[in-house]
């Protein structure tokens, strides 16, 4: 195993433990834990990570790690997440997916429904994220339509002015947002303001918005707001979410779908 693969690993590792420890990780990668040390030493310095004594956690910039080592978190959560999502969705729609995890689950839940794999297109998809634009492409009964823009190389996102262009232009029935963070107070944030315009550009096009998220989101904090809870229709989450915020946002109006 090159230091390559030996740093993917350990990414992987941390984002599937949340914590790992120097002398475990070195007798499962087959090397020293002087080796050990220097590779968190270096992905602690790129932020990927926080080191502790001993090991290392997940950092609190966590959100920036590529996306493939942010989906191992709460999998099974964002899958039912992504399933209830797609219930959602009918026949001859307009559908709105920005990027992330949760989202990805429900394009990929979209893919696997049944009514949604004729001949013909039955459904059209409306996304600026690359992952999900390329793993609905083959699917000829779902039409893609991508925006333009400027990629984040870790989320796969679109963003920027090109991005806005197509999304001025269109007309959603449903826009499914995830996010990084949402209050019943404050309302839907994520850590990238540019991100958030065009999230909260995709939530202005849309006839109704479904705020898509598992259970550590709900009650968090991040940087940019995209929009208020006053703008969403439906939050889906998941079992775990804490019964206290789920009355909170349905005294705000928001109907709260637990997968």
């Amino acid at each position: 195993m090159d230091r390559h693969e030996r740093l993917n690993a350990l990414l992987e590792m941390v984002g599937q433990r949340t914590r790992i420890d120097v002398e475990e990780s070195a007798r499962e990668l087959k090397v020293s834990p002087a080796t050990i040390r220097r590779d968190l030493d270096h992905l602690a310095g790129r932020q990927l990570l926080t080191r502790t004594r001993g090991g290392a956690v997940t950092s609190n910039l966590a959100y920036d790690l590529p996306l493939r080592h942010k989906t191992v978190r709460n999998a099974p959560e964002k899958t039912r997440i992504g399933a209830a999502a797609a219930r959602l969705v009918q026949r001859g729609m307009i559908v709105g997916i920005n990027g992330g995890t949760t989202a990805t689950e429900v394009s990929r839940a979209l893919a696997t429904r049944p009514e949604f794999n004729d001949t013909d297109a039955t459904l059209t998809v409306v996304t600026n994220a690359l992952n999900i634009a390329h793993e609905l492409a083959l699917r000829q009964s779902i039409k893609i339509v991508i925006t333009g823009g400027v990629p984040r190389v870790r989320s796969f996102e679109l963003t920027g002015p090109l991005a806005a262009l197509v999304l001025h232009e269109v007309s959603l029935d449903l826009a499914f947002i995830g996010l990084d963070a949402i209050d019943p107070v404050r309302g839907l944030y994520t850590h990238h303001e540019a991100e958030a315009n065009l999230n909260r550009l995709f939530a202005s096009q849309a006839k109704e918005v479904v705020a898509v998220a598992d259970s550590s989101k709900l009650g968090a904090s991040a940087f940019a707001r995209i929009c208020a809870p006053s703008d969403i229709d439906i939050l889906i989450t998941d079992s775990s979410a804490d019964p206290q915020h789920v009355t909170a946002f349905e005294d705000a109006g928001v109907q709260v779908i637990v997968a």
